[in-house]
């Protein structure tokens, strides 16, 4: 009879330090909510480098998938998606020149982390507005306030 509340007494202890540990990591995650946040390297002896901006947004991952699909498909004269995975919610998309990807990561039921990220090419014009610009158009719908963090 002791041992089981012992074990008892364990299991709670171990379920309450869970709970608090994620509640403490998504607290932190909404404290910088809205903050773009972007890395940039280019490889100057040739082609190659990337373009990656990311930002967590107070909304569920799948709304952020749909939204951010919607926002493609309403500028399809502009830009092309060229591949689709509403599994992972991943997305591939062009501009003609340039080419992204988006993925929406659930990190709790209403919080997600937005990622879009883009090759560069020494020889041709930074992707880094067009990836923002991405970021921004899905915070604009969802009616979020999303800002580019300086350095």
């Amino acid at each position: 009879m002791k041992s089981r509340r012992k074990i008892a007494a364990a299991i709670a202890f171990v379920v309450i330090m869970a709970l608090a540990s994620q509640a403490q990591w998504v607290a932190v995650a909404r404290a910088v909510s809205g903050r773009i946040q972007q890395m940039q390297q280019k490889n100057a002896n040739g082609p190659g480098g990337y373009d990656v901006a990311t930002v967590v947004i107070e909304a569920p991952a799948q709304k952020v998938y749909d939204t951010a699909i919607q926002r493609l498909q309403a500028h399809s004269g502009q830009v092309k998606v060229i591949e689709q995975n509403a599994r992972k919610r991943v997305v591939a998309f062009t501009n003609g020149t340039q080419t992204a990807s988006l993925q929406a990561n659930m990190l709790g039921d209403k919080l997600t982390q937005l990622v879009v990220a883009s090759t560069l090419d020494p020889a041709e014009p930074s992707a880094t507005s067009f990836v923002v610009k991405s970021i921004q158009n899905v915070c604009t719908e969802l009616k979020v306030e999303c800002t580019v963090e300086s350095d």
